[in-house]
Protein backbone atom coordinates (compact mmCIF):
# COMPACT_ATOMS: atom_id res chain seq x y z
CA UNK A 1 0.00 0.00 0.00
CA UNK A 2 1.14 3.47 -0.72
CA UNK A 3 1.39 6.38 1.68
CA UNK A 4 -1.59 8.14 0.03
CA UNK A 5 -3.90 5.25 0.76
CA UNK A 6 -3.09 5.39 4.50
CA UNK A 7 -3.66 9.19 4.80
CA UNK A 8 -6.99 9.22 3.00
CA UNK A 9 -8.65 10.90 6.05
CA UNK A 10 -6.36 13.97 5.73
CA UNK A 11 -7.10 15.15 2.24
CA UNK A 12 -6.82 18.81 1.31
CA UNK A 13 -9.87 20.75 0.17
CA UNK A 14 -7.78 22.38 -2.55
CA UNK A 15 -7.08 19.76 -5.20
CA UNK A 16 -6.38 21.76 -8.36
CA UNK A 17 -4.28 24.82 -9.19
CA UNK A 18 -7.47 26.68 -10.19
CA UNK A 19 -8.90 26.17 -6.69
CA UNK A 20 -5.64 27.39 -5.15
CA UNK A 21 -5.66 30.59 -7.22
CA UNK A 22 -9.32 31.22 -6.28
CA UNK A 23 -8.65 30.79 -2.54
CA UNK A 24 -5.57 33.07 -2.63
CA UNK A 25 -7.47 35.75 -4.57
CA UNK A 26 -10.40 35.62 -2.13
CA UNK A 27 -8.01 35.77 0.83
CA UNK A 28 -6.84 39.18 -0.44
CA UNK A 29 -10.10 40.52 -1.89
CA UNK A 30 -12.50 39.80 1.00
CA UNK A 31 -10.58 41.83 3.63
CA UNK A 32 -10.08 44.69 1.15
CA UNK A 33 -13.79 44.68 0.31
CA UNK A 34 -14.69 44.73 4.03
CA UNK A 35 -12.35 47.68 4.65
CA UNK A 36 -13.93 49.62 1.76
CA UNK A 37 -17.47 48.94 3.02
CA UNK A 38 -16.64 49.98 6.60
CA UNK A 39 -14.95 53.17 5.39
CA UNK A 40 -18.02 54.04 3.27
CA UNK A 41 -20.23 53.47 6.29
CA UNK A 42 -18.09 55.79 8.43
CA UNK A 43 -18.01 58.48 5.74
CA UNK A 44 -21.80 58.34 5.35
CA UNK A 45 -22.32 58.69 9.09
CA UNK A 46 -20.24 61.88 9.12
CA UNK A 47 -22.14 63.37 6.21
CA UNK A 48 -25.53 63.55 7.98
CA UNK A 49 -27.69 66.41 6.74
CA UNK A 50 -27.84 68.68 9.78
CA UNK A 51 -30.68 70.71 8.23
CA UNK A 52 -32.90 67.65 8.02
CA UNK A 53 -36.12 67.75 10.10
CA UNK A 54 -34.95 64.55 11.79
CA UNK A 55 -31.94 66.44 13.14
CA UNK A 56 -33.97 69.32 14.61
CA UNK A 57 -33.44 69.85 18.31
CA UNK A 58 -37.03 68.88 19.16
CA UNK A 59 -36.90 65.68 17.10
CA UNK A 60 -33.61 64.59 18.68
CA UNK A 61 -34.87 65.44 22.18
CA UNK A 62 -38.03 63.42 21.55
CA UNK A 63 -36.00 60.38 20.48
CA UNK A 64 -33.70 60.68 23.50
CA UNK A 65 -36.52 61.31 25.97
CA UNK A 66 -36.55 58.87 28.91
CA UNK A 67 -39.26 56.24 28.92
CA UNK A 68 -40.49 57.32 32.34
CA UNK A 69 -39.82 59.80 35.08
CA UNK A 70 -39.44 59.48 38.79
CA UNK A 71 -40.85 62.17 41.03
CA UNK A 72 -40.49 62.41 44.76
CA UNK A 73 -43.20 64.20 46.66
CA UNK A 74 -41.84 67.11 48.60
CA UNK A 75 -43.36 67.14 52.06
CA UNK A 76 -43.09 70.96 52.16
CA UNK A 77 -45.17 71.20 48.96
CA UNK A 78 -47.74 68.75 50.31
CA UNK A 79 -47.99 70.67 53.58
CA UNK A 80 -48.43 73.95 51.73
CA UNK A 81 -51.31 72.50 49.72
CA UNK A 82 -53.01 71.20 52.83
CA UNK A 83 -54.61 67.81 53.34
CA UNK A 84 -56.47 66.40 50.35
CA UNK A 85 -60.08 65.26 50.34
CA UNK A 86 -60.99 61.60 50.70
CA UNK A 87 -62.43 61.50 47.19
CA UNK A 88 -59.26 62.96 45.70
CA UNK A 89 -57.06 60.40 47.47
CA UNK A 90 -59.40 57.57 46.45
CA UNK A 91 -59.21 58.57 42.78
CA UNK A 92 -55.40 58.84 42.76
CA UNK A 93 -54.48 55.92 45.00
CA UNK A 94 -57.19 53.63 46.33
CA UNK A 95 -59.16 53.14 43.11
CA UNK A 96 -56.35 50.98 41.73
CA UNK A 97 -57.62 48.12 43.90
CA UNK A 98 -61.01 49.17 45.27
CA UNK A 99 -62.52 49.98 41.85
CA UNK A 100 -61.81 46.52 40.45
CA UNK A 101 -61.68 44.40 43.61
CA UNK A 102 -58.05 43.47 42.98
CA UNK A 103 -56.36 41.24 45.58
CA UNK A 104 -59.65 40.77 47.42
CA UNK A 105 -60.22 44.48 48.10
CA UNK A 106 -63.89 45.29 48.64
CA UNK A 107 -65.23 47.40 45.78
CA UNK A 108 -66.33 50.98 46.27
CA UNK A 109 -70.07 51.04 47.05
CA UNK A 110 -70.36 47.26 47.58
CA UNK A 111 -72.53 47.20 50.72
CA UNK A 112 -72.17 43.44 51.18
CA UNK A 113 -68.39 43.53 50.87
CA UNK A 114 -68.11 46.38 53.35
CA UNK A 115 -70.77 45.33 55.90
CA UNK A 116 -68.48 43.38 58.26
CA UNK A 117 -65.79 46.02 58.00
CA UNK A 118 -68.18 48.89 58.70
CA UNK A 119 -69.44 47.08 61.79
CA UNK A 120 -65.96 47.47 63.33
CA UNK A 121 -66.37 51.24 63.34
CA UNK A 122 -64.52 54.23 61.95
CA UNK A 123 -61.51 54.10 64.29
CA UNK A 124 -60.84 50.40 63.59
CA UNK A 125 -61.10 50.94 59.82
CA UNK A 126 -58.73 53.89 59.94
CA UNK A 127 -56.25 51.92 62.07
CA UNK A 128 -56.37 49.01 59.58
CA UNK A 129 -55.82 51.38 56.65
CA UNK A 130 -52.86 53.05 58.35
CA UNK A 131 -51.22 49.76 59.41
CA UNK A 132 -52.24 47.77 56.34
CA UNK A 133 -54.37 44.66 56.25
CA UNK A 134 -54.08 41.46 54.19
CA UNK A 135 -52.89 42.47 50.70
CA UNK A 136 -53.28 46.21 51.37
CA UNK A 137 -49.96 47.82 52.30
CA UNK A 138 -49.72 50.40 55.08
CA UNK A 139 -51.29 53.72 54.07
CA UNK A 140 -52.45 52.14 50.83
CA UNK A 141 -48.86 52.04 49.60
CA UNK A 142 -48.40 55.83 49.84
CA UNK A 143 -46.28 56.52 52.92
CA UNK A 144 -46.70 60.29 52.48
CA UNK A 145 -50.41 60.22 53.37
CA UNK A 146 -51.06 61.84 56.76
CA UNK A 147 -53.32 60.30 59.39
CA UNK A 148 -55.91 62.97 58.59
CA UNK A 149 -55.83 62.10 54.88
CA UNK A 150 -56.10 58.40 55.69
CA UNK A 151 -59.13 59.04 57.87
CA UNK A 152 -60.71 61.18 55.14
CA UNK A 153 -60.31 58.51 52.50
CA UNK A 154 -61.60 55.77 54.82
CA UNK A 155 -64.67 57.90 55.59
CA UNK A 156 -65.22 58.57 51.87
CA UNK A 157 -65.00 54.88 50.92
CA UNK A 158 -67.10 53.72 53.89
CA UNK A 159 -69.81 56.30 53.24
CA UNK A 160 -70.06 55.10 49.63
CA UNK A 161 -70.97 51.67 51.06
CA UNK A 162 -73.71 53.03 53.29
CA UNK A 163 -71.89 54.17 56.44
CA UNK A 164 -72.58 57.54 57.99
CA UNK A 165 -69.09 58.32 59.25
CA UNK A 166 -68.22 61.94 59.94
CA UNK A 167 -65.28 63.36 57.98
CA UNK A 168 -62.62 64.81 60.28
CA UNK A 169 -61.95 68.53 60.06
CA UNK A 170 -58.54 69.85 59.15
CA UNK A 171 -56.52 70.98 62.15
CA UNK A 172 -56.10 74.72 62.53
CA UNK A 173 -52.51 75.75 61.73
CA UNK A 174 -50.52 76.98 64.75
CA UNK A 175 -50.10 80.52 63.34
CA UNK A 176 -53.84 80.87 62.69
CA UNK A 177 -54.68 79.54 66.17
CA UNK A 178 -52.26 81.99 67.78
CA UNK A 179 -53.69 84.88 65.76
CA UNK A 180 -57.25 83.90 66.69
CA UNK A 181 -56.25 83.67 70.37
CA UNK A 182 -54.56 87.09 70.24
CA UNK A 183 -57.63 88.61 68.56
CA UNK A 184 -59.89 87.16 71.27
CA UNK A 185 -57.73 88.64 74.06
CA UNK A 186 -57.68 92.06 72.40
CA UNK A 187 -61.47 92.38 72.62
Amino acid sequence: MSQNEHDSGHESLIKTPKQLITVVALAFLVPILLIVLVSQFVVNIRSVDKDSPAMAYEAVAKRLKPVGTLAFADSADAAAQGPRSGEEIYKTTCSACHASGAAGAPKLGDKGGWAARLAKGQKALVASAIKGLNAMPPRGGVPGLSDLEMERVVVYIANQAGAAFKEPAAPVPAKAAAAAGAAGKAK
